[in-house]
């Protein structure tokens, strides 16, 4: 996907992302965007890297282990923003009592599938 391609949202795109929001304005890592998104695209750029020493007919092991990399960078942020969303969207829910199971129940599947990667 292209830089143009990623910066066009279409309406399709609105609504899924608003019903993925599951009612909420804020989640746990809008502190932390900024940091979240130069941490994706450094990941981004590994994987840019990936295709580069496919391209170049890089040794085979020496791809192995940037795809290792690039898995470990990957498997880190979702433990970061799984993180938050513990101390943001679980919590906010316990001390409010107000959808708590559905909550833990959402978090426990992260983790699964989490998990099973």
């Amino acid at each position: 996907m292209t830089t143009t391609e990623a910066d066009q949202v279409t309406p399709e795109a609105v609504e899924a992302v608003e019903a993925a929001d599951h009612g909420h304005g804020v989640h746990g890592y809008h502190k932390q965007k900024d940091e979240h998104l130069k941490r994706l695209r450094r990941i981004e750029g590994q994987i840019r890297g990936l295709q580069r020493m496919v391209d170049e007919d890089v040794y085979c092991i020496d791809i192995l282990t940037q795809v290792s990399a690039s898995t470990k960078a990957l498997q880190s942020f979702a433990l970061q923003l799984l993180e938050e969303h513990l101390r943001h969207c679980v919590a906010d829910a316990a001390a409010t009592g107000a959808g708590i199971d559905e909550k833990v129940e959402e978090a426990t599947k992260a983790i699964a599938r989490m998990m099973r990667t």
